[in-house]
């Protein structure tokens, strides 16, 4: 008989995300002006509102000068200013170098040719003693963290255009709500303490708190939702007026889980061996469609019923629409037909639902006559025929669940190798370590359907993980195109970014000097890491080596939600 032991079950606050807050911390968070007024009454017994600000906040001081949040950044958290005062630079904003990040520059042919002649003998050469930072900002360590700070804050504030926050002003609740991409940097203008609310406490008290729901509702219609719905092909027509009627009525819905990356990491073993993971049902087939749903972040999967299971049609992400047919269908002829398709949340979704009743008196009857044409003739399909006749891209129904079980939907330039083409030549390697100092950014292996490969080599996702919580900003998108890089001067090797990454497709490597000797940290003598990864061959003309280099069209950097574009891949000649 084999032995067995017990352990205690993981809880979510067995690691307090502030492991210094006390209850005379969390009295003083309840007497700031937002949390002073809220019901406590209102918050179920097992999960109080004490107990959410000791365990999922934390109270944190910054010096005069220091970089609080990026423009760019990915971030999980909001701030709550509870003492001295914040300034966010607003656009065109601060210098990239400022922040950590790379400056944009393209290489020409001759310094292209020139790399491949003058490749260093010893693998990860850097140019070490270099200063991490330029342009008026530098880099301390506080503690445990690394803080990067603005040298000189009263040139900044007369330089640029700075609005001030004070005691009781929130910030940063947009991106940590919807995951997206940070609008603005926000900087101590002065010594000032914040509390740092991560998103699952937001979630929670904004669940439970109507005054709290509204404070922040409030603010993300004000400061987003207009500019979201304006760029949505379907309400271009809408004067403001329409817009505002619209996101004054517009829902706020969240499913699965925002830490997704976390759970999927979890769950690999199992994903290995194709047992079922957890789906989160959004609309099931055959439900009435209440409202419009916009895709605000995350990914969602469209499917119908076959036999006595489901077959996945297509993905969904940031701004597609889920709805419109069966919503239009039922408005042109009077009738009630219910949703032809389920629809579920790949991970998370962040859903904005509009009512129907708003899209039925607002949108449709305002539509260009174009636009009336084209919607009716695929309602028509979608309701009459089958969901399954619009959405068929001819990519085979055991890949599509392939990429969609395995999340490589998140990708945007996903490495994808046709085996029967390949014949191992190496070019594509080859072409990598060329550009890159002999260091090849990509490993030819990963997993496999058929004679399809998903390489391990950064996909440049929609939603990159690996962005979060990078102290320096060392980790970012590059202002054109979007991919995801990294900055070498700046990587201080923590490895937050190659922990995060749910593909494994960061990796960490001890630097060299010329001569081949390791650089050692003076503090602690051991190796100085650095983060590497594909960065798209960001700089290169012609953009990625490796396929440019493929002499058998074996091998395509692909987005994969573009199923029109994997399609013609797949099933060319």
């Amino acid at each position: 008989m084999k032995k067995r032991t017990t352990s205690h079950h993981p809880k979510r606050w067995d690691t307090p995300f502030g492991p210094d807050m006390s209850e005379k911390e969390v009295a003083r968070v309840l007497t700031t002006k937002l949390f002073g007024g809220l019901d406590t009454d209102s918050f179920p017994q097992n999960l109080p509102l004490e107990k959410i600000i000791l365990n999922d906040t934390r109270l944190i001081k910054y010096q005069k000068g220091d970089i609080i949040v990026r423009v760019g950044d990915y971030g999980s958290s909001a701030f709550l200013v509870v003492s001295g005062e914040v300034g966010v630079v607003l656009p065109p904003g601060l210098h990239r170098k400022m922040l950590g990040h790379s400056e944009p520059k393209k290489r020409s042919i001759f310094s292209c040719l020139a790399s491949c002649f003058k490749r260093t003998r010893f693998p990860e050469v850097r140019k070490h003693g270099k200063p991490y930072f330029e342009t008026g900002t530098g880099s301390r360590v506080d503690g445990e963290a690394t803080r990067v700070y603005i040298q000189d804050v009263e040139s900044v504030v007369s330089k640029y255009t700075v609005v001030k926050l004070s005691d009781g002003k929130m910030f940063g609740e947009i991106a940590a709500l919807a995951r997206t991409p940070r609008t603005a940097t926000v900087f101590a203008t002065q010594d000032v303490e914040l509390l740092e609310i991560r998103w699952q406490a937001l979630r929670d008290i904004r669940r439970y708190d109507e005054k709290f729901r509204n404070y922040v509702d409030t603010l993300y219609r004000k400061r987003n939702l207009i500019t979201h719905l304006k760029n949505i092909s379907l309400f271009a027509h809408l004067d403001d007026a329409d817009l505002e009627q619209m996101a004054k009525h517009t829902l706020f819905e969240s499913y699965g889980s925002f830490d997704w990356a976390a759970a999927y990491n979890r769950q690999k073993a199992k994903l290995d061996k194709y047992a079922s993971i957890e789906e989160i049902v959004i609309v099931s087939q055959g439900d009435y469609m209440d409202g419009l749903l916009l895709f605000s972040s995350g990914f969602g999967k469209v499917a119908i019923q076959t036999n006595h299971g489901y077959k996945s049609l297509s993905t969904l992400g940031h701004k597609d629409i889920f709805g419109l047919e069966e919503i239009f269908y039922n408005w042109k002829y009077g009738e009630t037909v219910s949703c032809q398709a389920g629809l579920w949340a790949l991970g998370y979704a962040d859903i904005l639902r509009v009512p129907t009743f708003i899209i039925e008196e607002l949108v449709l009857p305002k539509l260009p006559e174009e636009f009336i044409s084209q919607i009716e003739r695929k309602a028509n399909s979608w309701v009459k025929e089958s969901p399954a006749v619009i959405v068929d891209t001819d990519v085979d129904a055991g890949l599509m669940e392939f990429l969609v079980y395995h999340r490589y939907i998140n990708g945007t330039q996903t490495m994808m190798i046709d085996l029967d083409r390949c014949t191992h030549c190496d070019e594509c390697v080859h072409a990598c370590a060329n550009g890159h100092n002999g260091n090849p950014r990509f490993i030819r292996h990963g997993r496999k359907y058929n004679n399809k490969l998903v390489a391990n080599a950064c996909m440049h996702c929609v939603d990159p993980v690996c962005l979060i919580n990078c102290p320096t900003g060392a980790i970012h998108r590059t202002e054109k195109g979007g991919a995801i890089v990294i900055n070498d001067n700046t990587c201080i090797g923590c490895q937050t970014c190659a922990g995060s990454c749910p593909y494994d497709n960061i990796r960490m490597v001890e630097i060299r000097t010329d001569n081949g000797t390791v650089v050692l940290d003076e503090s602690n003598n051991k190796p100085i890491l650095k983060a590497t990864k594909c960065n798209l061959c960001f700089g290169l003309p012609g953009g990625p080596a490796c396929q440019r280099a493929c002499p058998h069209d074996a091998l395509i950097r692909i987005e994969i939600n573009n199923q029109s574009a994997l399609s013609e891949w797949i099933n060319r000649s």
